[in-house]
């Protein structure tokens, strides 16, 4: 989980490698470093910690305009400079910058570079040194890369720059995303096209296991077996200020403000002039032509399949499971006859999503990816894709795209019933129209919630939060929100299991932070909270208005019952915003963790 940049053009290229890895640092910030090539040689400069930093050290009196950079999250080898990239081949004429893992490092290691001697302990030094072996051999740099990245097993985004070569970066792609970026009298090379929106909107999307001669003049993009590609550029269509904090001290605020907006947009993507619902008839049929869902998805997004798989089934009665990626991808289950498999990724570049989605392409079932990035590599793969329009989400702990994902799979949902001829007693859109509304008013109400997270949460090594029915969904949400970025440990739970052994860790003080937004469990959880205050908890209730009693902590506006979630939530992410401030954290950075997620 890094990122990539690389330029080579006519302009100075230090200043354009830190602008776009200052704009991947949600991808890795353990780490950064650059390398540069002039008429001198080249020039590498690395650092523990982030791209701050690294502007410090880098010497702003050399001048190129080839390079590559890289910011890192950990994989092989505790965060440090050795550890960071460029890595270089002993030699020094090869230098390289990575993303992914490679699975048979050491079998490549035991077998072409035994007489090596290795600077750093990661997988990536294990490229750049076999690179140097294969080309004394070959005496020919495309094909000893062609035959180096043909050896490795695994996942890889790669960059490099041959010191003899002052007009090629030679890149490579399986599994992690990569794309080329096109100018004029230039071309660039990212990980995301965030990285490269500062000079271009033009990209090449690349594909598995291709190699790329990216030059000034010219891109030339190869199969494994050396056959030529032609492929049209894409436009990226993002607006760079979208990107920006402008006024907000953190993105994580930001984007939790945003939410509105992003519902009411939404509401309009996935609208007709006739206000009925707007969506690829080909989705609708897949809907109908299945006899089982099957949500697949990691982290938050796995939470909003927990949701999705409510909306689903109470509408339009098709039976949905829910499953983990990384779980799923090495411990299938027994299918149905008809399945459809829907992936939910903020990135659409996880890699554990993508890794089932191979296994079932290969068994002919058909997918649907549900993506904030339309361009990713879970979208482009899949047969269908339902974007959230959600615009970049930068802080590592996702808001907006939560939210997103429950709306738009709540339209899914609403879609197929009416394509079954089930009636429904709501308008989809009406509801999120009030959604969107009820958002805005728990938003203006931040002053409250960071008071509650300074009286619950300030000082607590852990919390728990408990729910029944989808309000539990809601609370394993907000522990996650809560443990990302506080690291206060925290757990979700069903509100009747804590009495089934995990109440012996409810103590004098222990905050235990309750939803009460459902009708038909409105009493059982209020059951609930009276048992851990028995055991001396802290208890704060989250309730509904016209569910709401004395005594409690905050009320979200009146939505539909089954719309609650995408409200309830809110207050959750903004105590755990606060909790994290008041504790010192670093909102939009938490530590040991990455935004996209593109290594198993």
């Amino acid at each position: 989980m890094c990122g990539i940049v690389g330029y080579i053009g006519q302009n100075d290229t230090k200043e354009i490698l830190l602008n776009g890895l200052e704009k991947l640092e949600y991808r890795g910030y353990d780490s950064a470093g650059i390398a540069t090539l002039n008429e001198n040689g080249v020039e590498v400069t690395k650092v523990k910690g982030r791209i701050a930093s690294l502007r410090e050290a880098v010497d702003e009196s050399v001048k190129a305009t080839h390079g590559i950079g890289h910011t890192r999250w950990a994989t092989h080898g505790a965060p440090s400079e050795e550890n960071a990239h460029p890595h270089q081949s002993t030699s020094g004429r090869f230098t390289i910058v990575h993303n992914g893992v490679i699975e048979n490092y050491v079998d490549v290691r035991d077998e072409y570079l035994s007489d090596v001697e290795f600077k750093s302990e990661t997988d990536t030094e294990i490229i750049v040194q076999l690179m140097e072996v294969l080309n004394n051999e070959m005496n020919d740099v495309a094909a000893a890369f062609r035959k180096a990245v043909e050896l490795l097993t695994g996942s890889y985004a790669i960059a490099m720059i041959d010191r003899e070569d002052h007009d090629t970066i030679y890149v490579a792609k399986n599994k992690s995303p990569l794309l080329v970026g096109i100018g004029d009298d230039f071309n660039v090379v990212a990980s995301d096209s965030m990285a490269a929106l500062h000079v271009t909107d033009q990209f090449l999307e690349l594909m598995d296991k291709e190699t790329v001669i990216v030059r000034r003049d010219g891109v030339e993009i190869q199969k494994p077996d050396g056959k030529k590609v032609e492929r049209e550029p894409f436009t990226a269509e993002l607006d760079t200020t979208d990107i920006e904090k402008g006024t907000y001290p953190h993105f994580m605020l930001k984007e939790i403000d945003e939410q509105p907006f992003v519902i009411r947009k939404i509401i309009q993507e996935y609208q007709n002039e006739n206000d009925e619902i707007k969506l690829d008839p080909e989705i609708r049929q897949a809907m109908k032509d299945c006899d089982r869902i099957y949500i697949i998805a990691a982290g938050t997004s796995y939470h909003a399949g927990l949701l999705g798989k409510q909306f689903i089934e109470k509408l339009a009665n098709i039976p949905v499971e829910v499953h983990v990626a990384s779980e799923f991808s090495y411990n299938m289950p027994l299918l149905s006859e008809k399945p459809l498999f829907v992936y939910i990724s903020q990135s659409g570049e996880t890699a554990d999503s993508r890794s089932v989605l191979v296994q079932t392409k290969e068994l002919g079932h058909p997918a649907l990816t549900v993506t904030n990035v339309p361009g990713s590599t879970l979208s482009r793969e899949a047969d269908y894709t339902m974007h959230l329009h959600a615009g970049p989400e930068i802080a590592v702990a996702s808001t907006k795209a939560y939210t997103a994902q429950m709306a738009v799979l709540a339209i899914l949902a609403v879609d197929t019933a009416r394509a079954k001829d089930i009636e429904l007693d709501f308008d989809p859109m009406q509801e999120l129209a009030i959604v969107a509304t009820a958002m805005e008013a728990l938003t203006d109400q931040k002053e409250k919630l960071e008071d509650l997270a300074s009286e619950y949460l300030s000082t607590t090594r852990n919390c728990f939060f408990i729910g029944r029915g989808i309000d539990y969904y809601v609370g394993l949400e907000g522990s996650l929100k809560l443990k990302e970025i506080s690291y206060i440990q925290a757990e979700g739970f069903a509100g009747g299991e804590l009495k089934h052994g995990t109440i012996a860790l409810i103590e004098d003080g222990t905050p235990v932070i309750a939803l009460a937004t459902q009708e038909n469990v409105n009493y059982s959880i209020r059951g609930n909270v009276q048992e851990v205050e028995a055991r001396g908890a802290n208890s704060m209730i989250i309730s509904m208005e016209g569910l709401n009693k004395d005594g409690d902590a905050f009320v979200i506006p009146q939505v539909h019952d089954l719309m609650t979630p995408l409200v309830s939530v809110i207050p959750l992410q903004l105590i755990s915003y606060y909790a994290a401030l008041h504790r010192d954290c670093d909102v939009d950075k938490p530590r040991n963790l990455a935004k996209s997620v593109t290594v198993e």
